[in-house]
Order: C-alpha cells, then structure tokens, then sequence
C-alpha cells in the first residue's frame, strides 16, 4: 500500500471489499421485512446500561431484544427493565446459539478489548451483523480476524466510532475534504481523564486491553485521521505511569503521527488528567472542537467567527440507526472493520516507538 494513501481511498477500498463480499450472501445481508432489526448486546457493563440501552429506545431502525451476559445476576434487571424474553437471553458460552434465533439481526459486542474477536467472530459465525465497540481489538492481526469472519458469512460489521456520526464532526470531516480554509496543516487532539480504577478493572490490566492508549487515545488517532484524511506515514511515541495502580499500563501517552507533504498531529492521551479537544490549523485558518469526543456537548469553532453548537440528539442512538439503514440497504456502514484495523496498526506502532524510547516508526 502505498504510504501516500488517502484516509478516504484507504477507507474506499475496505468498505467495496466488504460490499463486493457482502452481495453474494443476501438472505442474511437484507433483513427479512422487518421494521425494526433486533438488537442483542454483548456484555452489560456501564456502557450498554447507560449508553446503549437507552439509546434503543430512541432508535427508528433497531431495537434492543437480546442480551449476552457472564453475570447470571444481570439476567432478571435486565429483562423486566426491557421487557426481554427467555428465549433472547444467552451467556458467553451458549452465544453461538444465536444462529437459530431470527429475532436477533445484530450483536454489539461491549466487552473489554482481549475479547472483542472471539465474540465478534462468534457473533459473525451465527450470521449476524456485528457491531463492535472501539478498540476494535488488541492487534492487526485480530482485526483482520474479524474482518474475514464478517466477509466469510456476508454480514456487515461496524465500529463504535460514533464520533463519526455526530453533526459537527462530520462538519470538520468536510472542511478537510472540502479544504474550506485551505489543506490541512496541522492538528492537535487531547482525549482523557482523572482515573481512579479500582482493582479488577480492565483498564488496569494490559492483558485484556487496559492503558490510556487503547481506552482513550483512539479518538485522538482517529480523529487526527478524519481530520486530514490521509494515513500517517510515521509515527513516534513515549507512555509513562505515575500512579502504582497504572504500574502495568500507559496512564499517560503522548506521540505525534506525521502524514504525507508534512502534516503533523500531537496528541496526548492520559487516565491522569482531563483533555479533550481537537484542533486543526489549516493553510487559511484554523477550527476545533472542544470537547470533541464527550457523549453531549461536542462544539467547536472556527477563525472566520463561525460556531458549531452541540447537537442535542442522543450520539449511541443517532450511530445505532445509522448502522441499521445500512444493513436495511444492503450497504456498507459509515465505519467498517478497515477503520478499526487502521486505529490498531498506529496502536501498535506507537508501543513500538514507546519501548525503544521514542523514535520515529515508518509505517
């Protein structure tokens, strides 16, 4: 591939491979007259409860109809809270199960990053959709794992970059494009927060996916990859900890992706301190948002003066919907597996430059 690749034809060239692969498989690509897809969530954690959960409430194209739980205590809430039956209620082990159910059209799997291939490829393996949460997964490898169980059985899969989706995101996207204050030169993007995990926590244990890098600084990546819409062709990086709790992941990272013609992004990711903001400077002009990746909130604004104010809509809720038109319309999502892989293959260049202290990693 070459190193001058754009972000859009990098993303172009997945999503037809998906297309391509998706169209010989339609009984299970285009839904069997439903009005609304079922939706089963993959895991119970904070995020499915109150973020995923009440967004399917909101939803137009899907609904919450199934859960996969590894906590049998769960089970009870859970159903009477969504009117969930029996037969939709499954554990980690009995989820292949999945395949005889035409009630369930999609798995979104909420779980900590060391388990989202399995559970994907599980869930793409029982023919449904499969919506995965970011980190997509621990290493390219395990990315393209998923990639090919999604194509293997022709069903659509999507990251949960919702970012992507929200209004005003998609306006800065288009400035890029559009270059409406000229090419981009250069961009900054800080995502983190005051961290306090307890023992237990995933975030702490870097063999499930933990660190500030995989949790947090994958808005940054992505967004300095939206932003300019190119690929980094380098990357460089340092992570430290501060705190014993963090001794065996980054609770800080900061690192610089270097793009075609000289564009540079700085970003910083931590779980010691709050950031959260991504700033373009372009050739005429300069834009941001701050915040840029909180679940309300998101606004920006511009050097002509121009302001970008929050989007009241519900994000998890506009990206849902997003997701299930375009299985309704046999096409791809606005963010397929490619996306996800991309993410990882500059997580895993920045842990490179990190253990040699720093230096600069071509891609």
């Amino acid at each position: 591939m070459s190193r001058d690749i754009t972000r859009k034809a990098f993303v172009q060239f997945g999503t037809a491979a998906l297309a391509a692969s998706s169209f010989g498989f339609p009984s299970i690509l285009i839904p069997r007259n439903k009005e609304k897809l079922g939706v089963a969530l993959v895991g119970l954690g904070n995020y499915s409860t109150s973020r995923l959960a009440p967004g399917l409430q909101q939803t137009e194209h899907c609904e919450l109809r199934g859960i996969v739980t590894g906590s049998p205590e769960k089970i009870p809430v859970w159903q009477e809270r969504h009117e969930i039956p029996d037969s939709n209620v499954y554990s980690y082990e009995t989820m292949h199960e999945l395949a005889d159910n035409d009630d369930i059209d999609i798995v979104y799997i909420v779980l900590p990053p060391s388990m989202h291939a399995e559970y994907s490829i599980i869930g793409a393996e029982a023919g449904k959709h499969v919506w995965c949460e970011k980190p997509m997964a621990m290493t390219v490898d395990e990315c393209q794992s998923i990639i090919d169980a999604a194509r293997r059985n022709g069903v659509n899969l999507s990251i949960g970059y919702r970012m992507q989706h929200e209004p005003n995101t998609q306006t800065i996207i288009r400035y890029g494009e559009e270059q409406t204050f000229g090419p981009v030169r250069q961009v900054r993007s800080g995502a983190g927060f005051r961290g306090n995990h307890e023992e237990g926590n995933w975030r702490i244990n870097a063999a499930m996916g933990g660190g500030a890098l995989f949790d947090m600084g994958v808005y940054c990546i992505n967004g300095a990859r939206y932003a300019t819409g190119m690929e980094p062709v380098a990357v460089s990086g340092i992570m430290r900890h501060l705190r014993d709790r963090y001794k065996d992941v980054d609770e800080y990272t900061v690192f610089e992706l270097v793009f075609p013609d000289g564009v540079t992004a700085s970003c910083e990711t931590s779980f010691g301190e709050g950031t959260n903001y991504l700033d373009i400077d372009a050739a005429n002009g300069w834009y941001r948002l701050r915040p840029f990746q909180s679940y309300s909130g998101v606004q920006g604004t511009t050097s002509r003066g121009t302001e970008l104010p929050p989007d009241p809509a519900h994000q998890q809720a506009r990206q849902m919907d997003s997701d299930a038109l375009a299985i309704k319309e046999s096409r791809s999502p606005l963010v397929p597996g490619e996306e996800g892989l991309a993410d990882i293959h500059i997580v895993e260049a920045i842990f490179e430059s990190s253990r040699q202290g720093g230096v600069r990693i071509e891609l």
